[in-house]
């Protein structure tokens, strides 16, 4: 994704389907959110121009003060030169054309009126690359995977100004709509085929000519390519493929595991899904899939059922390994309706492993003395006194995690590679030493953290009443849970009790973690409810920060983001 990168500039390739920022508190992270919380270095990205959702292409964010000025007045002035293209099934009348026109908003779109005293002027000159049956004459700017499609025109469009929608409304309004933009008239297709090819302007602090260049790829799966930008193969083989509505399957999710495929609907597979499914083995070159029925009476379905079935392929062994962010988990399709690990929470995993959450919230912990009275003896036995001591001077300086509903404890697989000594507290023992297995395949003693195995609300209880603390707390619990202890929770009505009972564990400015997937659950709701237990328990929120689900799981209307999330350090 990244083009360029120095002290002043970063100049990326945006992908179609991801939004240049969010368009609200509680929607899907946009590519300025993704970035700016992404690496330290990126925290202080500015926004200069915009790119519409389903274009992709080049777009440059600043870096520095200077350099946000510099840019900015580069395009106030017109200084800076854009170049796009896009395909279009209509017929082009001559080979270039330059339209001039006033644009005006019409609920979602704008509309083209004439030059008046006092509009916006929006002003667009366009040329014809390539005719209707001449699309393989060779570009350097149209990717090789294009291959060109003889039944389509290539249009260069350069906006010599900067309006919203521009390109498309010039485009249409003569009569040769972009591709994929139903919007405004243009046939449907598996994308809007507009796409910021170049952009040139003056270095911010150098003062010279620099050009950013990214071809188009019009011809690829934009889906596919949406994770290709986001997530780096060499470091992650775990993602999701296929979010429902969002990628034009209403009810119908495809994850990659590895070497395998897992399909998940409340359906059998239809023969198009079929078909798709043998197209992503093509593509992805991945051997097997397998196909899960979804319900929503887990409780009452038989293991056997509710496992994954093979649809394509030789069977999977009973246990096999990915790796998401470098961290190799191991995964089984025959332990019922889960496979062991919860893709949508990878970047949250990968904030514990960085310690950084987001700009400006990194997970510091303040230097503690050291306690005297604090013995591990069964840590310790057969050591000599300094290295006793040696060992309790290492164990104190580490922060400490609480991963409650621990699951299979991927989180505490990472906290742990960051450092952290970690505690992970579920109601299942097998779950649990599945865990150890995951702290085995990185290298990590399980030894060394602490597994305890019972009810979540029981052992908060007992925690506290042993005055133990913690740097973070993680709660994400099951939207529905019942044990013989605590009897039944369900997240919308109960969370608030489980930040209260989480409270005394969580040192003064500790961090709080809290989740829900519960899809049905307002996130301003959820929001509402953990802001308040933390008040209603006389701590104050010194930072906070939200994020849904990651980009490969996006969301739009037609699949809501479901997954919610606070980082919050509280005093």
């Amino acid at each position: 994704m990244v083009i360029f990168e120095d002290d002043d500039l970063l100049a990326v390739n945006k992908p179609a389907g991801l939004s240049t920022h969010a368009p609200g508190p509680y929607s899907g992270e946009g590519l300025y959110e993704w970035l700016r919380h992404r690496e330290p270095r990126w925290a202080s990205l500015a926004i200069i121009h915009r790119l519409d959702k389903e274009t992709s292409g080049v777009i440059v964010f600043a870096k520095t003060p200077q350099a946000n000025r510099s840019l900015t007045e580069q395009f106030a002035s017109r200084a800076v030169k854009k170049k796009y293209f896009f395909l279009t099934d209509r017929a082009v009348e001559g080979k270039e054309l330059t339209v001039k026109s006033c644009l005006v908003r019409a609920g979602e779109k704008y509309v083209s009126r004439p030059l008046h005293v006092g509009a916006q002027i929006a002003e667009t000159r366009f040329r014809l690359v390539a005719s209707r049956g001449n699309l393989r004459a060779p570009t350097s700017n149209i990717h090789p995977a294009y291959g060109g499609i003889g039944r389509y025109s290539l249009v260069e469009a350069e906006p010599l100004t900067g309006r919203t929608h521009q390109i498309r409304v010039h485009a249409a309004e003569n009569g040769f709509p972009v591709l994929g933009d139903i919007l405004y008239g243009g046939t449907p297709a598996r994308r809007v085929c507009l796409h910021a090819v170049e952009i040139a302007l003056k270095h911010p602090v150098t003062g010279k000519s620099v050009t950013f260049s990214a071809p188009a790829e019009f011809g690829a799966d934009a889906r596919l390519t949406l994770r290709a930008a986001l997530i780096e193969p060499k470091t992650t083989s775990a993602y999701r493929l296929v979010h429902g509505a969002s990628d034009a399957w209403p009810g119908w999710f495809v994850d990659r595991l590895g070497d395998f495929l897992l399909s998940q609907s409340e359906r059998p597979l239809t023969e198009p899904q079929l078909e798709e499914l043998r197209r992503l083995l093509k593509i992805l070159s991945v051997g097997s899939a397998y196909h899960k029925l979804l319900t929503r009476i887990v409780r009452q379905t038989a293991r056997s059922e509710a496992c994954p079935q093979p649809v394509f392929g030789e069977a999977a062994p009973d246990c096999f390994t990915i790796v998401e962010n470098s961290v190799r988990y191991e995964l089984s399709f025959d332990e019922g309706y889960s496979v062991g690990l919860f893709l949508d929470q990878r970047d949250n995993r990968r904030r514990l492993m960085t310690g950084h959450v987001a700009a400006g919230f990194g997970l510091l912990f303040p230097p503690r003395p050291r306690n005297p009275d604090l013995i591990f003896p069964s840590r310790f036995e057969d050591e000599t006194e300094e290295e006793e001591e040696e060992d309790i001077d290492r164990l104190e300086a580490c922060p400490t995690v609480l991963n409650t509903f621990a699951y299979t404890c991927g989180f505490s697989v990472c906290a742990a590679k960051a450092g952290a000594r970690t505690t992970s507290l579920d109601l299942s023992r097998k779950y649990l030493e599945w865990g150890k297995r995951n702290f085995q395949l990185n290298g990590i003693n399980p030894a060394d953290h602490d597994f305890i195995y019972g009810d979540v609300f029981d052992w908060l209880r007992r925690l506290a009443r042993k005055n133990r603390c913690f740097d973070v707390v993680l709660l994400d619990p099951p939207t529905f849970s019942q044990s013989k202890v605590s009897g039944v929770f369900r997240a919308e009505k109960d969370y608030s009790k489980l930040v209260a009972a989480a409270l005394p564990l969580l040192k003064s400015s500790g961090v709080l973690f809290a989740s829900s997937n519960a899809e049905d659950w307002p996130p301003e709701h959820f929001v509402a409810m953990v802001e308040g237990a933390i008040r209603s328990g006389k701590r104050t929120i010194l930072q906070r920060h939200y994020v849904p689900q990651p980009p490969d799981f996006p969301v739009s209307r037609a699949q809501p983001a479901y997954l919610k999330t606070l980082w919050l350090r509280v005093a």
